[in-house]
């Protein structure tokens, strides 16, 4: 797993293998976020298999699902109240793309800067664009 740290709270990657979630615990991930639908792709893990994969690496799962391109104000203003709460935080989906637009989301909501949200986005090989358009 390639993971990619877009600042101290928060890092993403694409899908984890389910042994990955120990090293994540490791690492002092506290809570994983998982940004793809529920059997998005015929090889996809079940919600429930994933939550038990974290939990049983002393981790909290949360599901805040959506499908490419359909990001919604409601997803952000979720991660944005996830992110409130100070615990470290790694979210997937299937690249990595939408776990990046949403973390950007959830920032801009809480007034981060623009110009420092593109550059981490950037600098992990990610577009948010038109997340800093839209927010």
């Amino acid at each position: 797993m390639e993971r990619k740290t877009l600042d101290s709270q928060v890092s993403i990657s694409a899908e984890p293998a389910l042994e990955a979630f120990a090293e994540l615990s490791e690492q002092g991930v506290e809570v994983i976020v998982c940004n793809r639908p529920e059997h998005e792709a015929e090889d996809s893990v079940s919600f429930n298999e994933l939550e038990n994969a974290v939990t049983a690496a002393g981790m909290a799962f949360v599901a805040i699902p959506f499908s490419r391109g359909q990001m919604q104000p409601a997803h952000s203003e979720e991660f944005a109240r996830l992110l409130s709460s100070g615990k470290k935080v790694h979210a997937f989906c299937r690249t990595g793309n939408r776990s990046c637009n949403l973390w950007a989301a959830a920032r801009c909501l809480n007034g981060a800067d623009r110009k420092a949200l593109h550059q981490a986005a950037t600098n992990a090989g990610f577009d948010i664009t038109g997340v800093l358009v839209t927010y």
